[in-house]
């Protein structure tokens, strides 16, 4: 993973006016871009990963992927609090993680924003997945939209929620999100996320594979280049005596 130096954290801010408690609304979606882009933004949405644990194996690949983790919530928590205003970073600099300062700030001021609601519900029904992202990160950021309905006391039917998902599904996905909506039998939304992530992993699986077979091509491809090369400098210029016994015999011993 590349080393993120504090010039490089803060030139990601050129442009994005410090947060002073006004106009929350405008600030989080600014921030939620640079996260996005930055790729740390799925330590907000995102379980945190389990402490290693099992045999040796298993427990060395959860090492890595939790401090993986533990480094991108840390490079994420620095973006956020490097867009607060000094009294505003003052206040939650002592919060451990990029998420808890989220998941703060949008109790605070969303609820004390009068078009909150509107925004949650409509924020939720925009919401287009898009080729070249997790399919599951995407999924895990619209359930992180939906958590925040409770506070403000909306609720949305779960067939109905199920549907806009599949419809949100990316254009890469139509074949897919076609067999989920002429399924038979309804869905839950953890059932969903359980379709989403096995399609996903399929779908890595066969691009690992197609690459593979593809640098097979290409190594094979290399190697009949490099025989015929090694015939046109050996039994080319035999032929080209004109087909003479022996003339091929004197050109064979001068060699």
């Amino acid at each position: 993973m590349a080393f993120v130096t504090l010039k490089d954290m803060g030139s990601d801010f050129h442009g994005l006016e410090r947060f002073d408690g006004g106009d929350f609304v405008r600030w989080q979606r600014k921030m939620h871009f640079l996260l996005v882009t930055v790729k740390v933004y799925y330590v907000i949405i995102n379980p945190t990963p389990p402490e290693p644990g099992g045999n040796e194996e298993e427990s060395v690949a959860k090492t890595r992927e939790r401090l993986r983790w533990d480094q991108d919530d840390e490079i994420c928590r620095g973006h956020i609090m490097n867009g607060m205003s000094n009294t505003l970073f003052d206040a939650y600099h002592t919060v451990k993680t990029a998420k808890e300062i989220w998941n703060q700030l949008e109790r605070r001021y969303i609820t004390e924003d009068a078009t909150s609601k509107r925004f949650i519900v409509s924020k939720f029904f925009d919401y287009k997945m898009v080729n070249g992202r997790s399919v599951m990160e995407q999924f895990n950021e619209i359930k992180s939209i939906l958590d925040r309905y409770s506070p403000h006391k909306l609720a949305l039917d779960e067939f109905i929620v199920v549907t806009s998902i599949i419809d949100k599904l990316p254009p890469s996905w139509k074949n897919f999100r076609n067999s989920l909506k002429h399924r038979k039998e309804d869905i839950n939304l953890d059932e969903l996320g359980t379709h989403l992530r096995i399609e996903e992993d399929l779908r890595k699986e066969e691009t690992s594979k197609s690459k593979g077979e593809g640098e097979e091509a290409k190594t094979e491809e290399s190697h009949i280049e490099g025989n015929w090369k090694s015939y046109a400098r050996t039994v080319a210029p035999v032929r080209q005596l004109g087909g003479s016994s022996s003339g091929q015999t004197q050109l064979l011993e001068a060699g």
